[in-house]
């Protein structure tokens, strides 16, 4: 690939420019003919992160009105289920039960029960038992009553955070393998044509004229939409909606076309000052990283901690042989950016329950790739044909990503008109799972969960 040359500025205002998908949230359209089986009873995940998809595969925002529509008719499908009535601190759920709810369900051609579709109120996975004795698996971790908020997120009715989803685990169990290979992943990226047409627009333009709205829709037209590719989960599943969801709405933040909602989380282009010299096209993404898990000596018990998200960053340098992946120069206003939103992405969370969506789907991953990497269902006795089989539980396909209409925006610096870019999602739930250490105490941990059991009835206990 050549050095891209420097482009013609005029002197009295330069064009620092770069591209951004803009993120608003998807709403889900399930693909025609697709039934939405044992998934469906009104909790159907046309929604995540409030953006929609529709039958093109174009990413936009959804409605408020459609937002209040998708709450009620949640609400409804949670009062007609079953589900868990309280919070528990460290509840524990029988992935065997789930299995077996999960099978009767197909057999009767019936939705799932709230409780099972939302693993028994799981917000998080921080402990799995293994259970040779009752050929089970066990989930544990803080959990709480199920709900539905005002954009129609099941969430828990006291934290308000969202609640693991068994489509997830599903999804991660049946695909952790390919994952192998490039991890978990989302990337949204303006076409090399785009950029090329990008490149010919600004060297014709020279400056941002006398109309800079003007200029940056003409430049979204150069650019066109842009591509979002999915890795290592199917493109059409939920788990895909949540990752590119996220990645959306970390680049609208960015941007400065959605408020964060946190004052100590300002956007990028309000941290560069006038006269900075913003030269490349920054690129922010997002990853997950692990303490190593916790085992006992017979690895039955495992303890999963230290989750931690990062927003990292690298300059892109765009022009008409496409881009080039981190050689832009050093961009310290994204690096701030970055580090101010990697300290606050638990405040973050919150305000934008799709970050907690995606710290959901990656421990859902590392729990799937340790019980696969480690054959725990084996050493249980635990059989999990019917999770694992497409045939015996579907689970919904829907309308798969695939572009996303540019917006290019701006904030005026002194001379300066600063627009900014693309991004990603990236993890490897092997790497974590792989990465363990051994614990005196949690042995016991797992002989006090499973003798709890014995006092109670259904798939989850406290």
């Amino acid at each position: 690939m050549r050095a891209r040359r420097p482009l013609p500025f005029a002197v009295s205002v330069r064009l620092v420019r770069g591209l951004l998908s803009a993120v608003c949230g998807l709403a889900l359209v399930v693909v025609a003919g697709q039934a939405w089986g044992q998934f469906g009873g009104g909790f159907g995940n046309q929604a995540v992160g409030g953006i929609s998809i529709d039958a093109d595969g174009i990413v936009r925002n959804l409605e408020p009105r459609a937002l209040q529509s998708l709450a009620e008719e949640r609400a409804k499908a949670l009062a007609e289920g079953e589900g868990p009535a309280v919070a528990g601190k460290f509840r524990k759920v029988s992935l065997r039960a789930l299995e077996a709810a999960a099978a009767e369900s197909a057999a009767q051609g019936k939705p799932l029960a709230p409780g099972t579709r939302f693993l028994g109120g799981l917000e998080r996975i921080t402990h799995v038992f293994v259970d040779p004795d009752g050929h089970d698996i066990v989930l544990c971790g803080p959990a709480d009553a199920i709900a539905v908020d005002a954009a129609g997120n099941v969430v828990g009715a006291t934290s308000r955070r969202p609640l693991l989803q068994l489509e997830d685990l599903v999804v991660a169990l049946r695909g952790i393998d390919r994952a192998r290979q490039g991890g978990m992943r989302c990337s949204i990226d303006p076409s090399p044509e785009g950029i090329a047409r990008l490149d010919a627009f600004l060297r014709r333009q020279g400056t941002i004229g006398q109309d800079p709205q003007a200029t940056l829709r003409a430049m979204e037209t150069a650019v066109g939409p842009q591509v979002v590719t999915v890795g290592g989960v199917p493109a059409s599943s939920r788990f895909a909606r949540v990752l590119v969801a996220a990645d959306y709405r970390m680049k609208r933040i960015g941007m400065g076309l959605d408020e964060s909602g946190l004052k100590e989380l300002p956007s990028y282009l309000a941290l560069v000052p006038a006269g900075a010299r913003v030269s490349s096209l920054p690129r922010f993404w997002l990853e997950a990283e692990y303490d190593p898990i916790e085992r006992d000596a017979d690895e039955l018990a495992w303890r999963i901690g230290g989750r931690r998200m990062k927003c990292l960053t690298e300059s892109d340098l765009a022009g008409k042989d496409g881009i080039q992946r981190g050689a832009g120069a050093v961009d310290t206003f994204a690096q701030k950016w970055c580090t101010v939103m990697t300290g606050q992405y638990a405040a973050l969370e919150a305000k934008h329950p799709v970050f907690a969506e995606l710290t959901n789907c990656v421990d859902l991953a590392v729990v799937a790739a340790l019980i696969h990497g480690r054959q725990l269902d084996k050493r249980a006795g635990l059989d999990l044909g019917v999770l694992l089989d497409e045939a015996k539980l579907p689970v919904p396909a829907y309308e798969a990503p695939e572009t996303i209409p540019t917006v290019a925006t701006g904030i005026k610096k002194g001379s300066n008109w600063v627009v900014s870019a693309s991004g990603g999602v990236q993890f490897q739930p092997w790497e974590f799972a792989a990465t363990t250490k051994p614990s005196a105490d949690i042995a016991a941990d797992r002989t006090q969960a499973l003798a709890a059991r014995a006092s109670v009835a259904g798939g989850w206990w406290d």
